[in-house]
């Protein structure tokens, strides 16, 4: 009688990028660690910062099926926590949760579950008002504690999901200053802000006009 093999999970990789792929509505990179090829799936923003490296880590999510293992890679433990989070909600999986981050961002995701922000979640693909109402019924006491504090200047940023935000000072308060003239709220500018930074190719912390266009843009988008 053949044994079933209990496989260890994979939570964490680190080794050369070999290769890059794309099939259909998802995508990744082919991960070399001790002589083997991990195939891992990652949002689009995620594998394209990645591409631009030879060696990579990141955080893994593994998903065990009968015809396969498939994996789901993250830079940041908190954005896998939050992705497990995310489908332990019924009729949410693997590729809504990833949709959902790559919609919105990990901070602007739990902000957004939290204050019930259902426009603001039924953004990303797939992702209905019944479910977006689903997620903010059943995470938002489980999210609450995952919030940055709600202070002024840079203490409202995450600093756990951005480490630093590259817009400092003088420059920040500008920035805010001159969004809060065209009619936009605080709420919406730290999203902005947050969105900004931890894109592909965020502007360079000096240039004003590039952090002020991509925040417009963002938030174009957003209540578009």
């Amino acid at each position: 009688m053949e044994r079933i093999r209990n496989n260890p999970m994979i939570g964490w990789l680190q080794g050369e990028r070999i290769d890059s792929w794309v099939q259909g509505g998802r995508q990744g990179l082919v991960i070399a660690c001790g002589g083997v090829g991990y195939e891992v799936q990652f949002t689009s923003g995620h594998r394209t910062r990645l591409e631009a490296e030879r060696q990579c880590t990141a955080w893994i999510h593994q998903v065990q099926r009968e015809d396969g293992c498939m994996l789901y890679g993250f830079l940041e433990k908190r954005e896998r926590d939050l992705f497990r989070t995310l489908i332990s909600v019924n009729g949410v999986g693997p590729q809504m949760a990833l949709a959902l981050l790559e919609s919105c961002g990990a901070t602007a995701l739990v902000d957004a579950i939290v204050e019930g922000d259902l426009r603001q979640l039924t953004q990303a693909q797939g992702v209905g008002k019944r479910t977006a109402e689903r997620l903010a019924v059943e995470l938002r006491d489980r999210l609450g504690s995952w919030r940055a504090p709600a202070d002024d200047g840079l203490s409202l940023v995450d600093r756990s999901d951005l480490k630093a935000l590259p817009l400092q000072g003088d420059p920040l308060q500008e920035l805010q200053q001159t969004l809060e003239a065209l009619g936009y709220e605080d709420l919406e500018i730290r999203r902005a802000m947050r969105a900004v930074a931890t894109a592909a190719e965020p502007p360079a912390a000096g240039d004003h006009d590039a952090w002020l266009r991509e925040s417009l843009r963002w938030l174009s988008r957003a209540t578009a």
